[in-house]
């Protein structure tokens, strides 16, 4: 019996199969060990680079620690605010004519900032005016003349006056007649009749002038009343400023106290710091004052402690001091949240380091401190920074002793471990 092909044919493609299996697996296998010699040979690589960078020397100022007597800076916050904030408002009922100023403008005192129409203020003037001159007419005096202080120097006066002293000379004549009956009774009494009423008439000449001077100086307190209305028709800058905000428009009408605008005076402004109570007893008047604002890092704006609040707030445990600050050039504005170092006569040792030296990380300071050739990062707790002769500084509370030598790298970044190489510079004390 014979064999059947198609059996023979299935055995082959059964042994051909295991085969290129096999085949496969030999590939996956030296692929694998390929591809972990090259990893592995990556890794010493990365190890070995490492390893020369740390230890390839950098070049680093070394700075040596050394304790120092300082005077103690208070440090405070506050806000900046105008010398000077006013509410202007008219004083007259009247239209607004103008506006000659807007927000943001910057305006010297006397300067014009609403103009109000003046034409019926400028009538009643006129009215008051020809009511001084018409009593000044009725007195005799001059528009400009002064008024005299003796009544009996005026014109009607002394005719009253003279009339009086003619009848009474009359009088006395008549009288002397009649008793040698010389004249008849009729005479006599004609003679004390004219002499009573010359009498009268002087009195009510010296009357008549007394009111008439009383109503000149009304009338003219009405003058002046009128002509002050009249000139506060334009509303003037009290000092030189900023217009903060701006109330009216053209066309309305303004009754007496209406607001107009907002001024603020911003040549000198209000430093109000708060303060620690724990420097109640080191801040005094007069002191100097060294500014610090965002608008302007870097910069140091000076002012002077004027006045110090005598009660500490309970709830901040701060109290309220207040310095001038003088501003010619309008840099400072208003509302600018300011940092503030006040110098007092207290005197303390501290540590300080150069900022160069201090490493900033994830809320955490460290330096680098140098052991031989080599250094080692270690975490400090600062206590403050400041800005002095000797530029900026931290000043440490914890993590530091006199004698450790600190390292800063002269361009890029230290790591721990690093060997360093110290600059051909003379090694400087902390903060030089």
């Amino acid at each position: 019996m014979s064999k059947r092909p198609v059996i023979v044919i299935g055995r082959r493609h059964v042994d051909a199969e295991r085969t290129g299996n096999h085949a496969r697996h030999k590939v996956a296998a030296v692929l694998v060990l390929a591809a972990t010699t090259c990893l592995f040979a990556c890794f010493s690589s990365s190890a070995n680079s490492a390893s020369a960078n740390l230890s390839k020397p950098v070049p680093a100022h070394v700075y040596s620690v050394a304790e120092e007597s300082t005077q103690r800076q208070v440090e405070a916050v506050g806000s900046l605010f105008p010398w000077e904030e006013s509410a202007l408002s008219s004083e007259v009922e009247a239209r607004v004519a103008e506006v000659l100023a807007d927000v943001g403008d910057n305006v010297k005192q006397g300067q014009p900032l609403v103009e109000l129409d003046k034409q019926e203020l400028q009538y009643a003037v006129d009215a008051q005016r020809g009511a001084v001159m018409q009593v000044r007419a009725q007195l005799g005096i001059g528009p400009n003349d002064p008024i005299p202080t003796d009544t009996r120097k005026l014109a009607s006066v002394q005719k009253a006056e003279a009339d009086y002293i003619d009848a009474g000379q009359k009088y006395q004549r008549a009288e002397s007649m009649f008793k040698d009956k010389l004249i008849s009774r009729e005479q006599f009494d004609e003679a004390a009749t004219r002499y009573q009423s010359t009498k009268a008439s002087y009195n009510l000449a010296i009357q008549e002038v007394d009111r008439l001077k009383a109503l000149l100086a009304s009338n003219e307190a009405s003058e002046r009343l009128a002509e002050k209305k009249l000139a506060d028709a334009t509303i003037r800058a009290p000092y030189p400023g900023s217009v903060k905000t701006r109330e009216v428009h053209p066309g309305e009408y303004l009754k007496v106290q209406s607001p107009v605008m907002s001024l603020v005076r911003t040549d000198r402004l209000r430093a109000r710091l708060a303060v620690p109570e724990q420097w109640a007893g080191w801040v005094k008047e007069g002191t100097v004052v060294d500014l610090h604002v965002d608008a302007f890092p870097g910069e140091t704006f000076h002012g002077t402690v004027t006045r110090i609040n005598p009660s500490v707030s309970q709830e901040s445990r701060t109290f309220e001091v207040e310095a001038t600050v003088n501003n010619p050039e309008v840099r400072l504005k208003p509302g600018f949240f300011a940092q503030a170092n006040l110098p007092s006569q207290k005197q303390e040792k501290a540590i300080f380091v150069p900022a160069a030296a201090v490493n900033y990380r994830y809320g955490v300071y460290k330096v680098f401190i140098v052991n031989g050739d080599r250094v080692s990062e270690r975490q400090i707790k600062p206590a403050g920074q400041r800005q002095d002769e000797k530029g900026w500084r931290f000043e440490i509370a914890e993590g530091l002793k006199p004698g450790d030598r600190v390292a800063a790298a002269l361009s890029g970044e230290l790591h721990d471990g690093n060997t360093i190489q110290p600059s051909t510079d003379t090694p400087r004390a902390a903060g030089q």
